[in-house]
């Protein structure tokens, strides 16, 4: 079965995007997954369309209510079992290994939130679970939603030419990737590493691990904290 996103959503219109082009959308041409949208403006039921009320206690915004959101949820959910994430500023922090378990599975239902924030009892009420892209604030959920289907899809099985591509990068091994480079020889009287054009390969894969592992503790020290590096 074909990983199957649904996104919910009050901008469909926004999809597919980027997820339209390159690698994701001949592989959504291809049928290798699917992707549909439902606008939670449809489960309001008042004349006005209402999706949003000012928050309880007061403050600046507005909150999406929890009754038309469940209803969009319950909508795009009945009958299969794929887990519900949330787009949020406050979610657990997106990573490569959280990307395989999901590729791994029949697909996501992807909530998007807009204005100040998603009512927490549908949070709670529906099992949200809430996802991170990173450290800062969108407008809406709809880009991190892309970037976390295109992160998901690149890795489904015939979507990358060569399925190393995906194994031989940043955060697969724990750590950053190391440098590349390609032809010409030199440029601007910069040379390739010598290393590199040497034919042996056991070298080249010692230069590879060493480079990687100064890069990642120059940027990144807290990968080296959260596992053992051996000699």
């Amino acid at each position: 079965m074909a990983f199957r996103a649904t996104v919910l959503t009050l901008y469909p219109e926004m999809f597919p995007g980027l997820l339209g082009q390159s690698l994701s959308g001949k592989a959504l041409a291809r049928g290798d997954w699917a992707l549909d949208c439902v606008q939670i403006r449809d489960f309001a039921t008042d004349r006005h369309r209402s999706v949003d009320d000012t928050p309880a206690g007061g403050g600046a915004g507005m909150v999406l209510k929890p009754d038309v959101l469940a209803r969009a949820i319950d909508h795009a959910s009945e009958g299969d079992n794929r887990p519900r994430l949330l787009m949020s500023p406050r979610g657990r922090p997106l990573t490569q290994q959280r990307v395989r378990e999901l590729a791994a599975g029949e697909g996501a239902i992807i909530v998007c939130g807009r204005f100040e924030g998603v009512d927490q009892r549908v949070i709670e009420g529906r099992g949200l679970e809430e996802v991170s892209i990173g450290d800062y604030i969108l407008s809406g959920g709809e880009p991190a939603a892309m970037i976390l289907l295109d992160a998901v899809v690149r890795i489904l099985p015939g979507v990358m030419g060569n399925a190393l591509s995906g194994e031989h990068e940043s955060f697969e091994g724990g750590l950053l990737e190391h440098p590349h480079y390609t032809r010409p020889q030199v440029w601007e009287e910069r040379e390739i590493p010598a290393v590199l054009t040497s034919g042996n390969h056991a070298a080249i894969e010692k230069w590879r691990s060493e480079e990687a592992l100064k890069l990642t503790r120059e940027r990144r020290p807290d990968l080296l904290a959260a596992q053992p590096i051996t000699k």
